[in-house]
């Protein structure tokens, strides 16, 4: 037929598009790469793990300043910029929040180097509240750059960027100090160096044409039927009239895509899955946060040095990313029956913990401190892939972003908390080495209630496993007897199957659905 031959005419006048494809994919392949190079330079900060003996020492803090009134901004600053920052990432479409995030570590360095007064630190916290704020745009700006089929590769290269960019951070700045003899003056000018060069890179940058909620593509909002498009029409009996503009705003909402996601969102809040590790993420990354931000404190009491080169902080810091980068890609071959040991492995991961926050506290020994630092890392690194896992599991990339940027906010808001409560001078205002003690026992009732929830689970699987005795009477009856139980004869003998457990339907139905994600399930 003639529309097939000249359909086939058409076909073949196509083969010059192949190498236009070819091009595509090298030119987003470059994009990644430099992106991962610029990940990898931006988290060259030397004098990072050195900035509370440098505070202590150079700047002539007292321990009392540093503890109850510096450090403590950056929780409250940080729980302040979050979610602008979050909202603004997606709507600029990540580079400029990048630029943001550069400009913003040269702003701590220079308060760090010139500034000399508690309120002039106290700045410095809040700009690196807007860094660590920033953080999101580098982990979301790969998936406008890569196509879905490439998204978790990807994301696991810039990834292991950061985690280099760290190690390697770590391990100079200690080799200066401890071999090149450098003082953390010298040091910091150094970190500024690098992170200026970070800057420059950022301006290199592509700004993506579409983003994760704001700027998605056009298609998706504008494939409607041609019926839908004859009732929007002027005139239509379908249009609304003027005095019902407020209808029109609320369909219009109840029709955006963050009110869908809400809704669905709430749907899926009845898997016990989800709830599990959301709450491990909510209360665990706010203790593990609060360690990080005063470790180095107590670091300087037990070792209260003014010797730079007996400082081993940035050997610590690169010990325990390292430590952390392998725990976690060892949790990717963990294959067990989540739904049943969750909560027991959580425990014991806790418990561990504690038993590591109460060394921090108990040991006048630096090097068991740093030891115990490392492992606590460690420890928290290994179960974040999991939990990253059975979140996303069951939900579509949209909604993946949306719960763990709530789940982050609701930490942050139980971190800030605590924070004025314990370490504020406002509040108590306890020194360093009583902190740990507080975090000792946080750790503690965390573990005990996922210990209870752990019984409480083996319990219920025990209860529906063990198999159900018989009643007397049809113990007593013969076989023939049993055939005409109810008159229901063969029938009635045979055997229902019971209904799964709410956990193992939640497993279900993340099975069911873990192709609208875009991180594979940990499977049972």
């Amino acid at each position: 037929m003639a529309p097939s031959g000249s359909v086939v005419a058409v076909a073949e006048k196509q083969p010059p598009l192949d190498p236009a494809e070819g091009q595509g994919v090298k030119s987003w392949q470059c994009l990644v790469f430099y992106l991962c190079f610029y990940g990898f330079m931006a988290q060259m900060r030397p004098g990072e793990s050195f900035i509370t003996p440098y505070l202590l020492g150079d700047k002539n803090f007292t321990r009392e300043q540093v503890t109850n009134e510096i450090t403590p901004v950056l929780s409250y600053s940080y729980l302040a910029v979050l979610v602008p920052v979050f909202l603004l990432t997606d709507y600029v479409r990540y580079k400029p929040v990048l630029l943001l995030q550069g400009l913003s570590y040269v702003s701590v360095w220079l308060l760090l180097l010139f500034g000399h007064t508690v309120l002039h630190m106290q700045f410095m916290e809040f700009f690196y509240s807007l860094t660590m704020a920033a953080r999101i745009a580098y982990s979301s700006y790969i998936f406008s750059l890569v196509p879905l089929a490439h998204f978790q590769r990807m994301a696991s290269y810039s990834r292991a960027a950061v985690l280099l960019g760290v190690f390697t951070s770590s391990v100079l700045g200690q080799a200066l100090i401890s071999a090149g003899q450098l003082s953390f003056t010298m040091l910091n000018y150094v970190s500024l160096g690098f992170l200026a060069f970070s800057v420059l890179l950022t301006l290199f940058l592509k700004r993506p044409k579409r983003s994760l909620f704001f700027n998605r593509s056009m298609s998706a909002y504008h494939a409607t039927t041609p019926s839908e498009l004859d009732r929007m029409a002027p005139g239509s009996p379908g249009k609304p009239a003027g005095g019902k503009l407020e209808l029109t705003l609320l369909a219009a909402w109840q029709d955006s895509v963050l009110a869908r996601m809400l809704r669905e969102l709430g749907a899926i809040l009845r898997l016990p899955q989800l709830r599990l590790w959301s709450l491990w993420w909510i209360f665990n990354s706010a203790g593990y946060y609060l360690i990080i931000y005063y470790t180095h404190i107590l670091w300087n009491v037990v070792n209260p040095t003014r010797d730079s080169s007996a400082v081993y902080n940035g050997g610590a810091d690169a010990a325990s990313t390292l430590l952390g980068a392998v725990t976690s890609f060892a949790a990717g071959f963990v294959k067990i029956r989540w739904a049943l040991w969750s909560k027991l492995v959580i425990a014991t991961v806790t418990v561990t913990q504690a038993g590591l926050v109460f060394l921090m506290y108990s040991t006048s020994n630096i090097w068991v401190c740093y030891a115990t630092f490392v492992l606590f890392r460690g420890a928290y690194q290994f179960l974040v892939p999991i939990a990253t896992s059975q979140i996303a599991s069951s939900l579509s990339k949209e909604l993946c972003a949306l719960v763990f940027g709530i789940n982050t906010f609701l930490a942050t808001v139980l971190k800030t908390t605590i924070t004025v409560i314990v370490s504020d001078k406002r509040g108590l205002g306890l020194p360093v080495h009583s902190q740990f003690l507080v975090y000792f026992g946080y750790f503690l009732v965390l573990s005990a209630a996922y210990f209870s929830g752990a019984v409480l689970v083996g319990l219920q699987h025990c209860r529906r496993a063990r198999p159900k005795p018989l009643p007397l009477a049809q113990e007593m009856m013969s076989p023939a007897e049993a055939l005409g139980v109810e008159d229901g004869g063969l029938d009635s003998l045979q055997p229902t199957t019971p209904p799964l457990p709410p956990e193992e339907n939640s497993q279900a139905l993340g099975t069911a659905t873990r192709e609208r994600s875009p991180l594979p399930e940990e499977k049972a």
